[in-house]
C-alpha cells in the first residue's frame, strides 16, 4: 500500500510537472507569435522588421558585449578607456597583494609617443631616499594650506557616486593623507565622514553654495568654508569628458537628500549651465577668485581643459596688471580624455587638449610669465598608474590627480552604466539593494592601499632614475619614443622654459 502510495504521489507529481510544460510552451508560443506580430508591423527599427523576433538579439548581444569584451575577447593593452593590464595593476594595489609580473612586458615600448623613463646607472639607494615634501598652496590666503600628498582624489560629487561610495574615499583619503575634492554636487556629510582634507568645488550651477537664483551666495560659502576640513576652493570652468558643457545628474539619481544638498527641485534631471554666467573673461574670473577668496580665507583656484595658448597669455597679462597676490592659488589642467558619469559623445571625443599637451604648455607659460612659483598646478585625467602620475610630475605638475583609479579602488569593473543608475557595484548608483555590495570599511581601506601603493610605485620609478623623491623628477629623466622606432629626449619636445618676466614678492 505504501508502495501504490508513492507511485501514485511521483504520478501526480509528474502530470503537474508535465501540464506546466504545456502551459509554459503555449505561453511561449504566443509571446513568439505577440513579438513576431508586434516587429513585422512596426516600423522603427528595420532589424526587427525584417527578421521579427530574432532581430531582437541584436540588442541583446550588443548590450553584452559591453562585459564579455573585457573578459573574454579583449587583449591585456588593447581596451579604453582602461585596459586589463591598467586596471588589474589598480585592483592588486588595492587589495594589497603582489604587483610583480612574470616572463616580460606586454606593453608595445617601439609604439610612437610611448614615454621611457631613463634608469640612473646609480639608482638612489633606499637608505637616501626621502618623502615628497609638503607644497604650501594659497600664500596670499588667511589660511593657507600645506598638502601633504602628490596624490589625491579628484572631483567626483555626491549624486554622480553614491553616498556609500563617497563615504569609502573620505575615510581611505583621510587614513592616506590625500584630499577628497567633492566635484560640483556640494558638500555633503559623506564627503566630511572621514575627518581628512577636503577640497570644495563650485561648479557653474553653484550647488551647495547658491541662492534660489543660482547665484553664488557668500553667505552659504562661509558655512561651507567654517568646516575646518574644507582646506581649498576650485572653480570648475571645464572638465576634461565635457568641455563647454556643464554637470549632468539624471533625474533618477536625484534623490531628496541630494537635491537638498544642491538646492533643486527632486526627482528632475540636475543640468548646469555650461558656464559661470559671471564670468566671460579672465578679468571676471580673476574677480572670482578673489572675491571666493576674499570670502572663505582660504586657497582659490580653478579647473579647466585648455584648448590653446592664448588663454592662459591673457591670464597671465591681466594677473601682472593687477598684481601677483591677485593671481589663482592654483590651475587644476585636466585632460579631454578624462572622465564622467554623463556627457555627450561630442565632447567625450573630440573637443580639448588632452593633458599630454596642455600640461607642459601650461607650466612652460606659467614659467615664461614669472607666476610659476605663485601658482601651483595640479594636472588629472587617465592618472590612474604609477607612470602616468611619474609623467605628470616630470613633466613639472606639482600634484596629480585620479578619479577612475579610486573607482576602481573601490570596486568599479568599468561596466558603463554610471548614467543609469544601475552601477552593479554600488559605486555610481543610489539603489539601495545595489548599494549593499559596497562595504564602506572595506573598501576604505583598499583606497587607503591604492594610494600608498601608488606612491610607493612612483617613488620606485624616482629612485631608478637616480632622484631621491618624485617631485625631483625632471623631463631630462624621460625620453619619446618617434617615428623612426627610435627614442628622443623628451626636453628637446618640450624644452625648459627661461623666467622671462621678474616677478615680486615671491
Amino acid at each position: 500500500m505504501q508502495l501504490e502510495g508513492f507511485m501514485s504521489f511521483v504520478k501526480t507529481v509528474m502530470e503537474w510537472i508535465a501540464g506546466f510544460f504545456v502551459i509554459a510552451i503555449i505561453l511561449l508560443v504566443l509571446t513568439i507569435i505577440t513579438f513576431y506580430v508586434i516587429d513585422s508591423t512596426q516600423k522603427k527599427h528595420a532589424i526587427r522588421h525584417n527578421f521579427p523576433v530574432i532581430g531582437r538579439f541584436r540588442y541583446w548581444f550588443e548590450h553584452l558585449g559591453e562585459f564579455f569584451r573585457q573578459y573574454f575577447f579583449s587583449m591585456d593593452r588593447e581596451e579604453l578607456p582602461f585596459n586589463r593590464a591598467e586596471r588589474t595593476w589598480v585592483y592588486r594595489a588595492a587589495k594589497n597583494i603582489s604587483r610583480t609580473q612574470a616572463f616580460g612586458s606586454t606593453r608595445n615600448l617601439n609604439q610612437v609617443g610611448t614615454v621611457l623613463f631613463m634608469n640612473d646607472q646609480f639608482p638612489t639607494q633606499e637608505e637616501n631616499a626621502v618623502e615628497a615634501p609638503p607644497v604650501m598652496i594659497g600664500p596670499y590666503c588667511r589660511t593657507p594650506y600645506l598638502a601633504r600628498s602628490f596624490f589625491n582624489i579628484s572631483g567626483m560629487s555626491y549624486g554622480a557616486l553614491s553616498k556609500v561610495a563617497v563615504e569609502a574615499l573620505s575615510r581611505g583619503a583621510a587614513r592616506a593623507g590625500c584630499w577628497i575634492n567633492t566635484g560640483e554636487g556640494g558638500l555633503s556629510s559623506y564627503h566630511l565622514a572621514g575627518g581628512g582634507d577636503v577640497v570644495f568645488q563650485i561648479g557653474t550651477a553653484k550647488y551647495g553654495a547658491r541662492d534660489a537664483e543660482g547665484k553664488l551666495n557668500d553667505d552659504k560659502l562661509k558655512e561651507v568654508a567654517q568646516h575646518p576640513q574644507v582646506k581649498m576652493i576650485e572653480l570648475k570652468l571645464a572638465q576634461g569628458a565635457k568641455p563647454g558643457k556643464g554637470g549632468i545628474l539624471p533625474a533618477e539619481k536625484v534623490t531628496a537628500e541630494i537635491a537638498r544638498i544642491r538646492g533643486i527641485p527632486e526627482g528632475e534631471a540636475s543640468i548646469s549651465p555650461n558656464g559661470h554666467r559671471e564670468i566671460h573673461n579672465v578679468g571676471d574670473l580673476l574677480d572670482m577668485i578673489n572675491r571666493i577668496r576674499e570670502v572663505t580665507g582660504k586657497p582659490v583656484g580653478f579647473k579647466t581643459v585648455l584648448g590653446g595658448e592664448h588663454f592662459l597669455f591673457d591670464l597671465c597679462a591681466e594677473i601682472h596688471k593687477r598684481g601677483i597676490e591677485f593671481a589663482p592659488d592654483f590651475i587644476t589642467i585636466d585632460s579631454a580624455d578624462g572622465g564622467s558619469g554623463a556627457a555627450p559623445q561630442p565632447l567625450f571625443d573630440y573637443v580639448g587638449l588632452t593633458l599630454k599637451e596642455s600640461l607642459p604648455m601650461a607650466i612652460d607659460i606659467l614659467q615664461q610669465q614669472g607666476l610659476r612659483d605663485r601658482i601651483k598646478v595640479i594636472c588629472s585625467g587617465k592618472m590612474i598608474n604609477p607612470s602616468a602620475v611619474a609623467w605628470a610630475l616630470a613633466m613639472g605638475a606639482d600634484f596629480a590627480l585620479s578619479a577612475r583609479g579610486f573607482m576602481f579602488a573601490l570596486g568599479c569593473i568599468q561596466a558603463m552604466q554610471c548614467n543609469k543608475n544601475t552601477c552593479p557595484t554600488g559605486v555610481t548608483t543610489h539603489d539601495p539593494d545595489l548599494q549593499k555590495g559596497l562595504d564602506i570599511t572595506d573598501k576604505s581601506v583598499r583606497v587607503y592601499h591604492y594610494h600608498k601603493n601608488m606612491v610607493k610605485a612612483v617613488g620606485m620609478i624616482a629612485h631608478s632614475c637616480g632622484v631621491k623623491e618624485p617631485r625631483r623628477l625632471k623631463r631630462h629623466h624621460m625620453r619619446l619614443v618617434t617615428e623612426t622606432g627610435l627614442s628622443t629626449p623628451i626636453d628637446k619636445v618640450h624644452p625648459y622654459q627661461e623666467n622671462k618676466i621678474p616677478t615680486k614678492n615671491l
